[in-house]
């Protein structure tokens, strides 16, 4: 199977709490970065 053409991430909710930063992030500031994103709950 082969990807073709681009895939739009939507951009993240307002209300979102970021740990270790001071700012919110914008999909705009990854743009040509490689990121991790974990995900995880307290259950």
């Amino acid at each position: 199977m082969r990807f073709r053409g681009y895939l739009h991430a939507p951009e993240f909710p307002q209300e979102l709490t970021w740990l270790n930063t001071t700012q919110k992030i914008r999909l705009a500031d990854l743009n040509g970065k490689v990121i991790l994103l974990e995900f995880w709950t307290y259950c």
